[in-house]
């Protein structure tokens, strides 16, 4: 079975996505929708797929991921962002060929979330992990790979650097023994977690992938977040977790043959 996690605050968006995964979904799978310190305006139809569950105050969006999955049951777990589409079969597809020490995501499109629509821009399939400055802080993000996307097209299941965190799938128990928790306090409630799982992976031993044969459509970055918190606003949170994994980094950088 999969788990999947939903971190949510106030997006509402949130009733689309939960139907676009039930729809699309072909195998058997429990949706776990952590409701951040609020109560949607719209109630979540009921389901007997949807558990829900409200934390009493908003802890931030890593929390919301750590408590949803230590309630989750299933073989593997999945996170995905609010406001997302998804493609039919994305839960077999993607669980299928997942090994056990990789995180997998999939073909990235952008949505429109009015017309709640996959949009006319090339998707994304491969990310190169960069760093970027925000205001005074630097932080890591992925940027698109156009150069490996053009060289390795035809390989479907294939080793990223990088990937955005509106989606993943892993194991259960790569979760239990390498990821642990998303660490909060020191690194911010909402930034840089798919790094710190990308960052734990690599030092166990593990990968990260992206399977191209399914896809999701995230929310275009012109249409506005609901959430309150900015990069600006967690700028000694973005610096202390690029100054905590500055070294690893660079080593990585060598053993990927990058030189930028």
């Amino acid at each position: 079975m999969l788990s999947v996690i939903i971190p949510s605050y106030k997006d509402p968006l949130l009733h689309k996505t939960i139907a676009s995964l039930l729809e699309n979904a072909e195998g058997e799978i429990e949706i776990i929708v952590v409701l951040d310190g609020y109560w949607p305006t719209t109630p979540i139809t009921p389901d007997k797929r949807v558990v829900v569950i409200h934390l009493g105050s908003n802890r931030g969006m890593k929390e919301a991921i750590n408590a949803g999955v230590a309630l989750s049951r299933g073989e593997f777990i999945m996170r995905t962002d609010e406001h997302c589409s998804f493609g039919k079969g994305y839960d077999q597809i993607l669980t299928k060929d997942c090994e056990p020490n990789w995180i997998v995501t999939a073909r990235r499109y952008f949505l429109d979330p009015d017309k709640w629509e996959v949009m006319d821009i090339p998707y994304i399939d491969y990310e190169k992990l960069v760093t970027q400055s925000i205001g005074g802080a630097k932080k890591y993000t992925g940027f698109p790979w156009n150069e490996r996307a053009k060289e390795r097209k035809d390989i479907m299941i294939d080793e990223t650097m990088a990937m955005q965190g509106s989606m993943w799938v892993m194991t259960r128990s790569w979760w239990d023994q390498v990821i642990g928790n998303l660490v909060s306090g020191p690194y911010g409630t909402h930034y840089q977690d798919q790094h710190e799982m990308i960052f734990k992976t690599w030092k166990a031993g593990g990968k990260m992938m992206v399977n191209k044969n399914t896809w999701f459509a995230h929310r275009h970055n012109s249409f506005p977040r609901h959430h309150e918190v900015s990069h600006g606003s967690q700028q000694k949170e973005l610096q202390a977790f690029y100054d905590h994994w500055k070294d690893y980094y660079l080593e990585i950088k060598k053993q990927w043959g990058l030189s930028k």
